[in-house]
């Protein structure tokens, strides 16, 4: 039988945020400590962080045990002249998603402030043209990766971002086509808006295609709030917590979920750049130990 909710983690978790960083975790370091942690599936991070080559990735991936739930892109859909590029782009991630058996792409829309130093390079609204223009490309996108390449599209809501809102989720979701585009529902981007990740699942239940569990702490979140803090500077002051600490409560989220009528990913996500090299492995190992006890993965995952 197939088990309903699988339970995987990604490079994020191991303080990974882009292709190439010297604060990160060296690639072969990540996936020898996701084995050593007890998990079974991964999300691919950042295109070029892990290896390019579709032989080769199969092979580090395989022969560690481990199997590959997504891909993951950074992509603009809300300004018609990104569309090529962008396009180019996710064709690349896509191709290489699709050729490790992966069947899910997960699609991050541009933060309107800098990562590394938080300044604002956009408005952090967008007008109803470029809302339009938002979900007739993601459509569009969907239709692709599904025709192409067996792949399904999920929108990241994303923390400065400008779906990052519940009623921005709920706008784009009401605006695009549920064949062609689901939501990676991620709770603490979700809570970091002042969402409700669990209300969202139990009314569009047939739109989360995809899940990050992770959690924010609330006083970091009132930090951001009183300050106006960019996300960059939330992570540095710890917003992002291991279970059971900080919001949403996983084990609300984990019940609501068990409700969907799919088989859903569930992908650990704590935000940790830049970290300590021995910070991410005790965290990890932890958290599954967490999440298998609140009925997440338990049945399957190494002990």
């Amino acid at each position: 039988m197939t088990e309903k909710l699988v339970l995987g983690s990604a490079p994020d978790s191991w303080g990974v945020w882009f292709p190439q960083d010297e604060h990160q975790t060296p690639w072969n370091r990540f996936l020898d400590e996701l084995t050593e942690a007890g998990y079974d599936w991964l999300e691919l991070g950042p295109y070029g962080y892990l290896p390019t080559d579709p032989a080769r990735l199969a092979d580090e991936v395989g022969r560690r045990g481990l199997k590959v739930s997504g891909g993951t892109v950074f992509g603009n859909l809300h300004r018609a002249d990104a569309w090529d590029g962008m396009l180019a782009t996710v064709r690349k991630v896509a191709e290489l998603t699709a050729a490790v058996g992966a069947h899910h792409l997960v699609f991050i829309p541009p933060m309107y402030r800098d990562e590394k130093t938080g300044a604002f390079t956009e408005s952090p609204t967008l007008d109803a043209d470029a809302w339009a223009t938002l979900h007739k490309g993601a459509d569009e996108l969907g239709r692709i990766l599904r025709d192409d390449y067996g792949i399904r599209l999920c929108l990241h809501s994303h923390a400065d971002s400008h779906i990052q809102t519940q009623p921005e989720i709920e706008r784009f979701l009401d605006g695009t086509d549920p064949d062609l585009v689901s939501l990676c529902l991620d709770t603490g981007h979700v809570a970091y808006g002042g969402g409700d990740a669990v209300d969202l699942i139990r009314r569009y239940a047939g739109r989360i295609g995809y899940v990050h569990i992770k959690q924010m702490d609330p006083g970091v979140l009132r930090q951001v709030a009183e300050e106006e803090l960019s996300f960059g500077e939330a992570v540095k002051r710890g917003v992002c917590v291991e279970p059971p600490a900080g919001e949403p409560a996983p084990a609300a989220v984990i019940e609501a979920l068990e409700e969907v009528d799919a088989r859903v990913f569930v992908i650990v996500e704590q935000d940790l750049y830049p970290c300590d090299p021995g910070v991410p492995l005790p965290i990890a190992r932890r958290t599954r130990a967490y999440l298998n006890g609140c009925g997440l993965g338990a049945r399957h995952q190494r002990a």
